[in-house]
């Protein structure tokens, strides 16, 4: 009798280890969404621009520059920058200098004092923002503008922003067709300037922060173009970031209607049942032999 306590006592921890191992492939199997947060569209920000340009062969020296010194990582993460536990804190948490990386090193390349930025013309008056959103939260955008007399060769600071915002939105967790859009109003100014944006989440600390190199009262010498959706979908599966994990994220945030796609690919979805085949295959083979020995 001992005998067979002890056997059936193995072949319990053998369908354990099993049924563990099928259970921990399965979820090796399963694909993980990769999703960010959003960055502005129009004036184009900075890291939108070069993601726009390729991250692979950009066109502009400014993002051929950006990708030598820091590689092509933070143009497919073009979505992500933030700070996760900013809780409204911006100027304490980021130096002068450092707006636009948000003092990342990460993304230490936009915070580049140069005046060949992809730019966009502007002129004063009503003026239409947009923001392209991978993952819509809800909270406050503010939009900034540089003060009259602003100088593009030295770092941003922020005595550099005019105290009075161009524009303040209320964004919900839906955005229409994946942007939020809305109006601002741009004082009079000369020459080239910065838009700068704080977006800070109200349902976590969470904020994210850009910067838009825009001119006024003439071309720009490289003008700066936003990522076209197929652009955004090529360039997806490269990114490393994800909005989870920020306080209020555990499930994705609802976009708008007719934005979520089937996979693209049905191997995932196969890789997973076969996993979930192997788990329950182990099992009946255990079942068989038990049912021999006794």
């Amino acid at each position: 009798m001992p005998r067979i306590t002890t056997s059936r006592t193995r072949r319990a921890a053998a369908a354990t280890a099993l049924t563990a191992a099928g259970a921990a492939a399965l979820v090796s199997l399963t694909p993980t969404a990769a999703q960010a947060h959003g960055a502005v569209f129009n004036p184009v920000s900075r890291i939108a621009a070069c993601y726009a340009e390729g991250p692979e062969s950009p066109d502009s020296q400014v993002c051929k520059d950006l990708v030598a010194d820091s590689g092509t990582q933070p143009l497919y993460d073009w979505n992500e920058v933030n700070i996760a536990n900013a809780d409204g804190n911006h100027r304490a948490l980021i130096p002068d200098g450092r707006l636009c990386s948000a003092n990342r090193e990460k993304y230490r390349a936009l915070d580049w004092a140069r005046t060949d930025w992809p730019a966009t013309a502007v002129s004063p008056g009503a003026f239409g923002f947009k923001v392209r959103v991978t993952a819509p939260h809800s909270g406050t955008m503010t939009m900034y503008l540089t003060k009259p007399g602003f100088d593009p060769t030295q770092p941003l600071k922020w005595s550099d922003l005019d105290s009075t915002p161009v524009a303040v939105h209320t964004t919900t967790r839906t955005a229409t067709d994946g942007y939020y859009a809305f109006t601002g109003n741009l004082p009079a100014r000369t020459g080239r300037h910065i838009v700068y944006m704080v977006w800070q989440r109200n349902d976590s600390p969470e904020a994210f922060y850009s910067c838009s190199d825009v001119t006024f009262g003439g071309a720009t010498a490289v003008t700066a173009e936003a990522p076209t959706e197929a652009k955004i979908a090529a360039g997806a599966s490269l990114s490393t970031v994800s909005h989870a994990g920020h306080g209020g994220d555990e499930q994705a945030p609802a976009l708008s209607a007719g934005t979520a796609e089937a996979p693209s690919s049905p191997l995932p979805l196969a890789l997973a049942g076969a996993g979930a085949l192997a788990v329950f295959g182990a099992g009946g083979v255990l079942l068989t032999r038990r049912r021999g020995e006794n």
